[in-house]
Parts: C-alpha cells; sequence; structure tokens
C-alpha cells in the first residue's frame, strides 16, 4: 500500500466510502476506520501499519499544503448567499 487511493480503495473493499468535503477530514476519518478494520482483525498488523504511514504522511502533506486552499472570509460569505 502506497498511496492514499490504496488506503481507500481497501476500505471500499469493507463497504467504506469516504467523503466527508474536506480532503483533512477524509484522510482523519480514513485513518479512524482502519483502526476499527484492524481492532476487528479483518485487516493484518503489515496491511495497518502501511495504510497508517500512507494516511499520516497525506495528513502531514495536507496540513502543509492543502490542495484546495481555503476560502478567504469574504469569499466564503459570497458562497454561501
Amino acid at each position: 500500500m502506497k498511496t492514499y487511493y490504496d488506503v481507500l480503495q481497501l476500505l471500499k473493499e469493507f463497504g467504506t466510502y469516504i467523503h466527508v468535503g474536506k480532503r483533512l477530514w477524509d484522510i482523519e476519518l480514513a485513518a479512524v476506520e482502519v483502526d476499527r478494520l484492524h481492532h476487528l482483525q479483518l485487516i493484518d498488523d503489515k496491511t495497518y501499519a502501511s495504510a497508517k504511514i500512507v494516511l499520516r504522511h497525506e495528513h502531514e502533506q495536507e496540513e502543509k499544503t492543502p490542495l484546495v486552499p481555503p476560502m478567504a472570509p469574504h469569499e466564503e460569505e459570497k458562497h454561501h448567499e
């Protein structure tokens, strides 16, 4: 498992689809779901460790340089009108 996409594909195998709306939140929820699968012994230790490393890396990258920059406050107000 090397990419965030790989982790999402793993989750889909168990019927879990993630789209909260903010990429950082999606990554965090994916981590929770991976923890749950491992706790239930549905994925092995190696798969769990690989997924957690990928998710940690993606989370760090998203915090440093978001793929979608946040809207400025005045733009956000216009968006909701």
